[in-house]
């Protein structure tokens, strides 16, 4: 392909975008086109492609710090760039990529702050109230989420074909998302999201009154009622929104007096829940479906201190029981060669 030199960044990102649809996920496309239309071609989409410049793109990271525009949306921001610009680098449209040592700030980490195994209690007594016709709807779904750690979409998308209550476990093969207003489900966040999931009898028991439920908004609905097969869903069976169940979660956390929390910390707070309890991080990466375990390290290794002195005091036990040993063997050896010469 013959490179023209009159593309404009604008013209090469609607191209680039309108290719890569075909490959992303829908979610993840959607962003791209976000990130693309309302921040970089407002911004140099009027520049040549083949005249972009490293200090075009550092002027660019430097007006959205500017703008008040946070490190890790940047840095999100740089990725997509990157990716787009690497693809003109491979294709030959671009000699280099201009993005590629373009960085924002530092990022300043917020420790995670989750809940109290007190305070998540004192949530479901909430949403369970005393009286049963008190239950919130989405008590279930809540009791599921802490005690499993799953991801929101990934809870809205379950059904009950990959339950076994029998064995008490859960296989996590789907997540939806909201893109643009349209519920997209589509497959899990990582590969190891597929591995099974144990379930507490605390949490058996929350799908059982759940299918209980269903069976009631089933017999409510007769034919109107259009069965997903989804564990959690709305009255009439279709699926959740994702915004709506997070609306609800935080006026339920308001009227049980808690601190503000995100949808998202319940799933920190089942790993802190685990680590502070002595499970191996190896086992709550596994839980929480990571990739890697140093996913879950980088997350969660503050958590975790008792094991690593646990860990460097049994890695000193050891070697102090072989220094030991090595001691022994010298001093045998010293009284052998030191023996006095007995005479015939």
């Amino acid at each position: 392909m013959k490179n023209d030199d009159r593309e404009t960044v604008e013209q090469y990102l609607t191209s680039w975008l309108a290719q890569k649809k075909r490959t992303l996920k829908p979610l993840t496309h959607y962003s791209y086109s976000e990130y693309v239309n309302k921040r970089i071609i407002p911004s140099l989409g009027n520049h040549r492609l083949q005249q972009l410049r490293h200090e075009d793109l550092v002027q660019f990271v430097t007006d959205l710090e500017e703008e008040g525009r946070g490190v890790p949306t940047i840095k999100r921001i740089l990725a997509v760039l990157r990716s787009a610009l690497g693809d003109a680098e491979r294709t030959k449209r671009l000699s280099h990529n201009p993005a590629e040592h373009v960085h924002p700030g530092r990022v300043e980490r917020t420790e995670i702050q989750p809940w109290t195994a007190q305070q998540a209690v004192a949530f479901l007594d909430h949403v369970t109230g005393a009286p049963p016709w008190q239950v919130d709807p989405l008590a279930n779904l809540f009791e599921t989420i802490i005690g499993t750690g799953l991801r929101r979409g990934e809870a809205l998308a379950l059904q009950w074909s990959d339950i076994n209550v029998e064995t008490r476990t859960m296989y996590v093969h789907r997540a939806v998302s909201d893109v643009g207003g349209k519920l997209i489900v589509g497959t899990t966040k990582t590969s190891g999201s597929t591995a099974g999931v144990g379930l507490s009898l605390r949490v058996v028991r929350a799908l059982e009154r759940q299918r209980q439920q269903q069976q009631q908004d089933r017999a409510k609905w007769g034919e109107g009622y259009d069965d997903q097969d989804l564990v959690f869903a709305r009255e009439d069976g279709a699926m959740l929104r994702p915004e709506r169940v997070l609306k609800r979660f935080r006026t339920l956390s308001t009227e049980a007096g808690l601190p503000t929390c995100r949808l998202h910390d319940l799933r920190h707070l089942a790993a802190t829940l685990m680590l502070t309890n002595g499970v191996p991080l190896a086992l709550v990466s596994k839980t929480l479906r990571h990739s890697q375990v140093s996913i879950t390290a980088d997350l969660y290794g503050h958590l975790t201190p008792e094991a690593a002195h646990a860990a460097a005091d049994a890695l000193g036990a050891a070697l102090d029981v072989a220094a030991a040993e090595a001691q022994s063997e010298r001093s045998a050896r010293n009284k052998t060669t030191s023996r006095p010469h007995q005479p015939v």
